[in-house]
């Protein structure tokens, strides 16, 4: 993927777009809260890794902080978190009948910054309204996973996956609490949006945990259920259409839900064309949707498009699987 490509991946959520301040994930931020996101009052954020455990730390380190960016998506603004070195997962019960399913929610954010509600919290709005359990994870950044580093002006892969571990060690943390959350341990899915889509494909694909076991939860299935990858980037390598390198399509990865808008100026179309054939091609069962219109970061925000309803889709697609 060119430069330009990996600038843009941001660009979308932080309209205008400013200059880079020279370390890669730290961005100018307004009303900007210097101190760790937290969920909703009443919501229940759990740590990833024991307290005393030593952890890669991200590219650029600091205190965690958040504010708003510097642009609206359907009018609206877009919550930020930087700097984020000790992961968490915010857990939101289902609404009405509990369907039993759960997904862990990855937001994107160029592996940069995290658009915590935009593509997390706002996702589980959608999710638990239909009952189902949402987690949304806060993971590590700056460069937690294949990302464009200002500092060398070059493209870097982290030392170690830490986002995929993030990832990996969340879904385990969900299997082993499955009673007490009341959801079924096999209707566990993923759905990520941009790098979050990355990820979405890592864990569906990766098929050994990213590090090594900490306690008996990491004696779990560390994969999900089901995937909804949604405009998802760092997977298409040009010309033609060729899958990365780094991600290599398990038979028996998951049955995944694709969906993209054709006018994306961030995430070339042949993003999820390419991942899409790839999962044909292996044999997994993959749902594509395509839209003319909605950019890119569009998340559940209600908008004029057609692609506003691509969650009436999805759950069809998911009451197709089985899963809810």
């Amino acid at each position: 993927m060119s430069k330009g490509q990996w600038m843009g991946l941001l660009a979308a959520l932080l309209l205008p777009v400013v200059a880079w301040a020279g370390t890669s994930g730290l961005e100018p931020l307004r009303d900007q809260q210097n101190k760790p996101w937290q969920p909703p009052a009443g919501i229940e954020q759990m740590p990833l890794w024991p307290a005393d455990l030593r952890i890669a730390a991200p590219a650029a380190t600091g205190p965690e902080r958040f504010g708003f960016a510097n642009g609206k998506i359907a009018d609206r603004p877009i919550t930020m978190v930087e700097l984020v070195s000790r992961p968490t997962v915010s857990i939101f019960p289902a609404k009405g009948k509990n369907t039993g399913a759960a997904m862990l929610v990855l937001p994107g954010g160029g592996y940069r910054v995290l658009a915590i509600d935009l593509e997390g919290t706002e996702i589980c709005d959608w999710l638990t309204a239909k009952g189902i359990t949402c987690a949304v994870l806060k993971y590590r950044v700056p460069g937690s996973g294949p990302y464009w580093a200002d500092e060398c002006n070059c493209r870097r892969e982290p030392k170690e996956p830490m986002a995929l571990q993030d990832a990996q060690r969340a879904m385990v943390l969900l299997r082993q609490r499955a009673s007490s959350l009341g959801i079924d341990p096999h209707k566990v899915g993923v759905v990520g949006f941009s790098a979050g889509g990355r990820m979405v494909a890592d864990i569906s694909t990766h098929t050994r945990l990213a590090y090594k076991p900490v306690d008996d939860a990491d004696k779990l299935n560390f994969r999900p259920d089901f995937a909804i990858a949604g405009y998802p980037g760092h997977l298409w390598v040009g010309p033609g259409i060729k899958l990365t390198h780094e991600v290599r399509i398990d038979p028996k990865g998951p049955p995944t839900f694709i969906v993209q808008a054709e006018d994306d100026a961030t995430d070339d179309i042949r993003e999820s064309l390419t991942y899409y054939l790839a999962l044909q091609q292996a044999g997994v069962p993959v749902e594509m949707h395509l839209y003319a219109k909605g950019g890119h970061a569009f998340g559940v925000r209600q908008t004029a498009n057609p692609i506003t309803r691509w969650t009436e889709l999805a759950e069809t697609w998911m009451h197709t699987i089985g899963m809810i």
